[in-house]
């Protein structure tokens, strides 16, 4: 009997400590790389800021800081704050290693704006505390109820700005219902949509570093033919898809899907609207992949979809015969690529689309980032 291939490159990569450098190794691009514009409104970058990001050195938190120096956020000093464990990591921003603190003692006063990338429990615990501080917060856990910080996409719904005071409190949504938002809302200009139909192919990344680092042990564990023993998952992950991401209610919807309805709903104005979604759990370290369904009440014409979706702000529409992928195209960039548009088979009242975007990058950090370029000038 042959000896099995000794495979080493995803053991290699799943100890990389920052989300970039494993990007770059897993994802080769075929399309151009595609950057979104800064929503910053007037000549208010001239004014710098003293931010503070907590949940520095998890996936979001590192990608966070990395967008902001990527778009010359005006930045006069940046706070890196985590947990204990965590604290005394570096995350390199601007050509130094910005040494990353206890979250426990830090003083809030000292910053405008705190963006909170770490879990629900954190942002319960420290929010209350920079609101009182005058402090303005962007939540990206989702922790906040809607009537104290409204979820915001800005291709979608920044109208929501205009009734906020001092300080402000936004939360960004799930990388799902923010991706979903950026296509959906250009489309509500053509046509009803009555329902949305939605399976949502999620990559390891949505559930933290712990499970892109499990995801890489399982693959390379199985492709030197050795025995398998999951540990953050309960079953198999690698060459596998998995039918729930986190644990169902009595009902058997996940805590992700009811918070993707509730946001989806929410950005898009239509409270009532009917959304039935499964989000399955795949073998992708990043880059989420969407298949939907529109319902509307009249015929839809395909040709104003097409041009409605080529015009819109955060959308790279793939052209007839081609369709995107996570890791070809997706990962890394800027915005939710589109394609497989077509009509019912035999329901012209029916729209179908194939998105998929970057869920660490475009689905949380990037609208994390944009929404504070619109909080600069007034809400500051």
């Amino acid at each position: 009997m042959s000896e099995p291939l000794l495979i080493t490159g995803y053991e290699h990569v799943c100890e990389k400590s920052d989300v970039s450098g494993l990007i770059n190794c897993l994802a080769p691009k075929r399309r151009v790389k595609c950057r979104s514009p800064r929503f910053a409104r007037g000549s208010t970058m001239n004014q710098s800021f003293d931010i503070a990001v907590i949940g520095a050195t998890g996936t979001v938190g590192e990608t966070l800081v990395q967008i902001l120096e990527e778009r010359d956020f005006p930045i006069a000093n940046l706070h890196l704050l985590a947990s204990s464990e965590s604290a005394g990591h570096s995350v390199p921003f601007r050509g130094k290693n910005v040494r990353v603190r206890e979250v426990d003692e830090f003083d809030f006063s000292k910053v405008q704006l705190a963006f909170f990338a770490a879990g629900p429990a954190v942002t319960l615990s420290f929010a209350p505390r920079a609101t009182a501080a005058n402090c303005a917060v962007i939540d990206l856990s989702g922790a906040l109820p809607s009537a104290q910080a409204p979820n915001l996409v800005p291709e979608a719904n920044e109208r929501v700005l205009a009734g906020l005071k001092k300080p402000v409190q936004l939360s960004s949504p799930s990388a799902a219902a923010t991706s979903l938002a950026v296509v959906l809302a250009p489309l509500q200009a053509l046509f009803e949509i009555q329902r949305v139909n939605l399976t949502a192919s999620l990559a390891v990344s949505t559930q933290g570093r712990e499970a892109v680092t499990e995801l890489a042990r399982q693959t390379a564990e199985l492709l030197n033919a050795r025995p398998l023993e999951p540990r953050f998952f309960d079953r198999q992950m690698a060459f596998n898809l998995l039918a729930q991401v986190g644990t169902p209610d009595e009902h058997g919807h996940t805590l992700l899907e009811k918070r993707l309805v509730r946001e989806l709903r929410e950005v898009l104005a239509q409270p009532l609207l009917k959304i039935s979604v499964t989000c399955v759990q795949a073998p992708v370290f990043f880059g989420d992949s969407y298949s939907v369904t529109l319902q509307s009440a009249t015929a839809i014409d395909l040709d104003a979809v097409n041009a409605a979706l080529e015009a819109a702000p955060g959308i790279e529409l793939v052209e007839a015969g081609d369709y995107p992928t996570a890791v070809g195209d997706a990962v890394g960039q800027d915005v939710v690529y589109v394609g497989r548009v077509r009509g019912g088979i035999d329901d012209p009242a029916e729209l179908n689309l194939w998105l998929t975007s970057d869920n660490v990058r475009k689905g949380a950090a990037l609208n994390a980032v944009q929404l504070a370029e619109l909080l600069i000038k007034d809400l500051l």
